[in-house]
């Protein structure tokens, strides 16, 4: 007669990933390119955005550089830029665009090559496979890490809304105008040139 014990049950532990990790893993797999990021030393992998995504971001981008950079406000980024908000655990995000007042300089970097100056605007493009409230506790991320505005656009809604850490959100239309007051100047930008074909 053979007796079966009970077993006790294994603890698992959840292994967190560092600003170092994310930047080992890789970016192509068989099944084609992956983009990450860290929530809090979880790793979220995300499909590449798509070109509607593409075209904002660059349109968005390319105005916080002729305005801002070039005015010598400042350093603009654009194209999925690796930003570390905080360690331990590690939260890493990849923003579409980004601007560093000239206050804020030099540009700090990470061991790994993410961006370790919190910047003063951040832009995000909502993307197809991106939910609310992810996009949500994102933007609630950067403010809480010291982001002065982000401008979160979506496509699907022709806007612009931007948040501040304390203010209610502003939702800009087509018909508006984008500005970045006391970070950049005169920064005048169309909310349709951004969703322009």
């Amino acid at each position: 007669m053979t007796i079966l014990t009970a077993r006790r049950p294994v603890k698992m532990r959840e292994r967190l990933y560092t600003a170092a990790d994310l930047a080992a893993m890789p970016s192509e797999v068989p099944s084609g390119t992956v983009l990450y990021e860290l929530d809090n030393g979880r790793l979220i992998t995300m499909p590449p955005p798509g070109d509607e995504h593409g075209a904002i971001e660059v349109r968005l981008g390319s105005a916080l550089f002729t305005q801002g950079e070039e005015r010598g406000f400042g350093k603009a980024r654009s194209g999925e830029v690796g930003i570390v908000l905080w360690r331990n655990p590690d939260r890493v995000v990849g923003a579409d665009a980004l601007f560093v007042a000239s206050a804020s300089l030099p540009i700090r970097r990470s061991p790994e090559g993410y961006l370790e100056t919190i910047p003063d605007i951040v832009v995000e493009v909502v993307s197809k496979n991106d939910t609310h409230a992810y996009t949500q506790r994102k933007v609630e991320d950067y403010l809480a890490a010291g982001v002065k505005v982000v401008w979160l656009a979506d496509p699907r809604r022709r806007t612009i809304a931007i948040h501040r850490p304390g203010a209610e959100v502003v939702v800009l239309r087509e018909g508006e105008t984008l500005t970045a007051g006391e970070i950049i100047p005169g920064f005048a930008f169309a909310v349709a040139d951004a969703f322009r074909e």
